[in-house]
């Protein structure tokens, strides 16, 4: 199973704004080239991000985004919801009904153990956690990190 480049940018993006938390917002001309992702997808990341009340848009000359939320309150499964969807491998895992057979099918039992596993790993992890991770490779402040 595939996460989109709609999550993976978009917790790039946030691990660049938790890298500059407390500078101010930053432009997402400047997200998009620290992270090399498009300008104008990046722009499409930004509305779930704001309605989900993650980050928020500034106007005026020193305008830009910033987090809401501080970045060891922002768990990956937050962004995986809100940019993804459900991660569910199939879709009875979700929607038993789509299937006759979901009451009584050991399949259907597996893909519903992977969803838990990889929503377990989310949950567990926030932006915070990313940050230090960086920091431990050696790359403090802004790089190109890749998730």
């Amino acid at each position: 199973m595939k996460l989109s480049t709609r999550t993976r940018y978009g917790t790039r993006a946030l691990l660049e704004l938790a890298l500059h938390q407390g500078e101010g917002p930053v432009f997402l001309k400047d997200i998009a080239r620290q992270q090399q992702i498009s300008l104008s997808y990046l722009e499409h990341l930004v509305a779930p991000l704001i309605s989900g009340g993650i980050i928020r848009s500034v106007k005026g000359p020193k305008g830009g985004v910033t987090l809401v939320k501080k970045p060891e309150d922002i768990r990956l499964m937050e962004i995986t919801l809100l940019l993804e969807g459900s991660i569910a491998p199939v879709e009875c895992v979700d929607n038993p009904d789509v299937c006759e057979r979901s009451t009584h099918c050991v399949t259907r039992d597996i893909w519903t153990e992977v969803k838990d596993a990889m929503n377990g790993v989310l949950e567990a992890t926030t932006i915070q956690d990313l940050v230090e991770r960086q920091k431990a490779k050696g790359l403090p402040g802004s790089s190109m990190y890749y998730i």
